[in-house]
C-alpha cells in the first residue's frame, strides 16, 4: 500500500498569507484544504500572532507532516524584504512548533516545478495549480502560490516518476487543446505549460 503524505505550502505575508495542504501518493497529488489568512490591521506583533496562531489551526485541521515555504529574496525595498522576513519567520515557527520538517525553495523553483518557466505570472501559476489538482475553479493567487510551494516540495523530495508524469500530461494537455485550437500541427514534443499559457503562443 502507498504511504500517503501530506505537504503544508505556505505563501507568507503580513496582510495576506497563503496556505495550501496536498496530498502525494499512488501518483497523484490532491489538494486537501486551502485558503488565505487575512490579517487585520495592526501593531507588526499583533500580526505576527495572528500568523502563528490562523497556521497552526490549519496545522492542526489537517494533519501534514512536512511543510514547504518560499525563500525571500532581496528586492528594491530592504523595508518590505524585511517584513516579509518576519511574516516568514511566523509562518516558519508556526510549521516547526508543530514538528513538521520545513523545506525551502526559491520563486524559481516553484515556478519551474509547477508551470514549467520561471517567470510565470500569477494568472499562469493560478491556471497550473487548478489543472495540476483538478480543482473546480482556480484558487486565489495566494493560496495558488502557496499550493505550488507543496507541488514542488512534492515534486523536489519525492522524485516521483508518477508525479513528474502528472506534471508533464498536464503541460501536454494544455499545449495539445492550445494547439488544436489554432489549427497548426503539434510538436514533436509537450510545450512547457508556461508556453501553452503565454498570450500570443
Amino acid at each position: 500500500m502507498t504511504r500517503l503524505r501530506r505537504i503544508l505550502g505556505i505563501d507568507p505575508g503580513l496582510n495576506r498569507t497563503g496556505y495550501g495542504v496536498i496530498e502525494v501518493g499512488s501518483g497523484t497529488l490532491c489538494c486537501i484544504d486551502c485558503g488565505v489568512i487575512r490579517v487585520p490591521p495592526a501593531e507588526l506583533p499583533e500580526r505576527l500572532q495572528t500568523i502563528l496562531r490562523e497556521l497552526a489551526q490549519v496545522i492542526r485541521r489537517n494533519a501534514p507532516q512536512e511543510a514547504s515555504v518560499e525563500k525571500v529574496f532581496v528586492n528594491i525595498n530592504p523595508q518590505s524584504t524585511l517584513l516579509l522576513g518576519q511574516a516568514r519567520g511566523a509562518a516558519i515557527c508556526a510549521a516547526v512548533d508543530a514538528g513538521l520538517t520545513v523545506h525551502e525553495y526559491t520563486a524559481l523553483q516553484v515556478k519551474q516545478a509547477t508551470a514549467g518557466y520561471g517567470r510565470a505570472d500569477k494568472i499562469q501559476m493560478q491556471k497550473m495549480v487548478q489543472r495540476l489538482l483538478g480543482l473546480e475553479h482556480a484558487p486565489p493567487s495566494d493560496a495558488a502560490d502557496a499550493l505550488a510551494c507543496a507541488i514542488c516540495h512534492a515534486h523536489a523530495s519525492g522524485r516521483s516518476r508518477s508525479v513528474l508524469a502528472q506534471l508533464n500530461a498536464a503541460a501536454s494537455q494544455i499545449g495539445s487543446t492550445r494547439t488544436r485550437r489554432a489549427g497548426i500541427r503539434s510538436p514533436k514534443r509537450s510545450r512547457s505549460a508556461w508556453r501553452a499559457y503565454s498570450p500570443g503562443q
